[in-house]
């Protein structure tokens, strides 16, 4: 699959911002069937693609992807992941708030991490309506200023694409992210200097 193809198949959010990353090991948390997993593969970062589900790790597996089923939501499993070891975490569609504190803790101190969800008003569109799943207004940018995250982009509200939903949206980094490498322009310069 070329890069372009792997672009068009990826959130926008997430292929703005993956290639801020540096060079290093990425986690695709609750990836599905890994369309962000082969984004950051093809970015040239080891990725693990994490999920519950086998057959969706089926087809996440790749070259340079390391899948890994794991409930995320079973309590009595400690976090699989030591401190600091991600330059990039990615999590589209997801949502389990316990899981935050250890996720931020797993990202390296000039790591990136990409989030995007479904918020608070999602009911009206269908699933999910769950207000457990649902972030309250403004909610990512309250944590990641309780986990001493530099908040680079952020977004709250409606997109039609690819369904109508209320989302928001986050592109956080440890204190180590130079600000300079912050890239917003998405130009070629950002993915030049990384690999």
């Amino acid at each position: 699959m070329t890069d372009a193809l792997l672009a068009a198949d990826a959130s926008p959010w997430i292929a703005r911002f993956a290639p801020l990353a540096r060079r290093g090991e990425a986690l695709d948390l609750a990836c599905g069937t890994g369309r962000h997993a082969r984004l950051l593969a093809a970015l040239g970062h080891p990725v693990v693609a994490l999920d519950r589900d086998p057959e969706a790790l089926a087809a996440a597996a790749g070259p340079g992807i390391t899948t890994m089923e794991f409930d995320l939501e079973d309590g009595t499993v400690p976090w699989p992941f030591e401190e600091g070891r991600f330059a990039v975490i990615v999590v589209t569609n997801y949502l389990h708030r316990p899981l935050i504190p250890a996720l931020v803790r797993s990202l390296a101190p000039g790591g990136l991490l990409i989030y995007e969800t479904f918020a608070g008003g999602n009911e009206a569109f269908g699933r999910p309506s769950n207000p457990a799943f649902l972030l309250h207004e403004g909610e990512l940018l309250r944590q990641a200023a309780a986990h001493h995250l530099r908040v680079l982009a952020f977004e709250d509200g409606f997109t039609s694409l690819p369904k109508a939903a209320m989302v928001q949206r986050l592109c956080a980094c440890g204190a180590d992210f130079a600000r300079e490498d912050a890239q917003l322009d998405g130009g070629a310069a950002a993915t030049e200097a990384r690999f």
